[in-house]
């Protein structure tokens, strides 16, 4: 898994990295019992603090993805597919596309119901 981050995205560091790694998990690229880089590790792999990476990690385990196992670990937990929280991540993803290309608010949604429109 390669983790490249978006100088340019209004989204702060750590909401990038966890996104990444969320898709990495519901892509199967990250499989169930795979372990995540040392948060020292992953810091030092993107020049980012140590807490940055942390909270990355908090992040992804309150959504159930990854289980923090203090000195064993961060490990990837079986993919219980929620369809709804995937919805949210896909829409999530969307809106963080159109933000990097400076899109508004107003101009996303026109975008949206336009789409919807047609199909």
């Amino acid at each position: 898994m390669i983790i490249e981050l978006d100088d340019l995205s209004k989204d702060p560091p750590y909401v990038q990295i966890q996104a990444i790694i969320a898709r990495a998990i519901a892509s199967g690229e990250l499989a169930e019992g795979s372990k995540l880089p040392t948060i020292r590790q992953l810091a030092g792999d993107l020049g980012l603090a140590n807490n940055t990476i942390a909270r990355a990690y908090r992040e992804l385990e309150l959504e159930g993805l990854v289980t923090q196992r203090g000195r064993r670990g961060t490990v990837v937990n079986a993919l219980v597919v929620d369809p709804d929280a995937e919805q949210k991540r896909l829409v999530a993803d969307f809106v963080t596309q159109a933000r990097a290309l400076g899109m508004d608010g107003a101009t996303t949604l026109r975008l949206i119901s336009e789409s919807l429109s047609r199909t």
